[in-house]
């Protein structure tokens, strides 16, 4: 039977943690109370933290065993990550803590499937979740008071958290009436309209799932292709990569892609947006690139170009990542243009350095029957390369 996963330090979480399982437990959800306090001598939980710390890959030792506590906080967050995939009964988490406790618990929640219920009580849920939430679906309550005992504001808050994850568990959320398969796109505002044109045209056979390439957009799409939740993708927005290259905001991480290669998912990708590096206000650009092309997108994005040699080192990264993949690729060259300011008359009209990461990706892709890099001789957003895009598409899934 699926329980609600009830998580904290109890030796300093004790009282809220027992409050929010009877709560859950009120509610005719069972409950599983997991301890992951590194110095902990509570004798009320169902999990200990002596078996959490056993999944250490160096055994309980590296955990409970190490005198500098942010050592060993450090190693708990490793093993009770790697607890999670062992257990077949979690039907739902919720977690309770501070700073600490929030980077100590969210990893764990993020080894869950998507759609598995998750609540974070956190004192620094009203800042900057990013780091905790990552691609997963966490749902962040900020406690407004220290989780600190329960009083006239936490237990309000905390309550409401319990009957939040029960009610999840609860109810299940209805299917549809037909189960479409689903692929993932990425898309920016400047490959918006070859987006649209894929999705208007597969919506009825897939269940087309978009995401917004802003870092945590790349990564939450590979999320679910590790996850098996996707069958294709049409990854014509890889802009992210820019940010990672050249210190943007929205870089994905060195992984990008690379859930592709370990699932050899059915792929067809493209250049889009990769004229374009992401900053905050004009005033977060970095001194180094302050004599640079740049271009105020709003009042809080600004643009810089992507300048020849970066667009070539751009091209190699994105070849060597592509010759990891062993499932079926298609790699398409828009040689009209590749975001909707990069054509004649925009603002970042650059063949050369389109060219530049033309030839690299050229130069560096190991061509095979699977593996092809197609010329379209379209700009990104025409109807003609989106036609030659769902061309590769539907070849690579059969």
């Amino acid at each position: 039977m699926a329980k609600a996963y009830v998580v904290g330090t109890c030796d300093t979480k004790g009282d809220e943690l027992c409050y929010v399982k009877g709560l859950i437990e009120a509610a005719g959800i069972a409950t599983v109370l997991v301890d992951l306090g590194t110095r902990s001598d509570f004798r009320g939980a169902d999990v200990t933290p002596q078996e959490v710390a056993s999944h250490h890959p160096n055994g309980a030792g590296a955990v409970l065993g190490v005198s500098d506590r942010g050592q060993a906080v450090a190693a708990m967050t490793e093993a009770f990550a790697r607890f999670i995939p062992t257990r077949s009964d979690i039907g739902g988490m919720i977690g309770l803590g501070g700073s600490g406790g929030t980077a100590l618990i969210t990893p764990g929640m993020r080894a869950l499937p998507i759609g598995t219920p998750k609540v974070m009580v956190s004192t620094v849920a009203s800042s900057n979740v990013a780091p905790y939430v990552g691609p997963s679906d966490i749902c962040m309550m900020y406690s407004v008071t220290d989780i600190a005992g329960i009083n006239r504001i936490s237990r309000v808050v905390l309550g409401n958290a319990a009957h939040a994850l029960a009610g999840m568990m609860a109810h299940q959320v209805p299917r549809a009436a037909r189960e479409k398969p689903a692929i993932g796109l990425t898309m920016f505002g400047v490959t918006t309209p070859c987006i649209r044109q894929l999705t208007q045209a597969l919506e009825d056979a897939y269940d087309c799932l978009v995401f917004h390439a802003t870092g945590t957009g790349g990564q939450s799409m590979e999320k679910l292709i590790d996850s098996g939740l996707l069958v294709a993708v049409l990854d014509i927005t890889t802009t992210e990569v820019c940010d990672l290259l050249m210190g943007g905001m929205f870089s994905a991480g060195q992984d990008r892609l690379g859930a592709i290669a370990r699932t050899s998912i059915p792929y067809v990708g493209s250049c889009g947006a990769l004229d374009m590096v992401n900053f905050g206000a004009m005033d977060t650009v970095p001194a180094l690139y302050a004599n640079r092309e740049l271009y105020v997108h709003n009042p809080q994005v600004t643009l810089m170009r992507t300048t020849p040699e970066e667009n070539a080192r751009m091209g190699r990264w994105i070849g060597a990542k592509l010759n990891l993949c062993n499932g079926p690729v298609r790699f398409l060259i828009p040689e009209g243009g590749v975001s909707m300011i990069d054509a004649p008359g925009q603002p970042f009209y650059d063949p050369e350095a389109d060219a530049a990461l033309f030839a690299a990706l050229e130069s560096t892709v190991k061509a095979t029957p699977d593996r092809q890099l197609i010329r379209v001789p379209h700009h990104i957003n025409d109807r003609a390369f989106a036609a030659a895009a769902l061309s590769c598409f539907r070849e690579v899934t059969g």
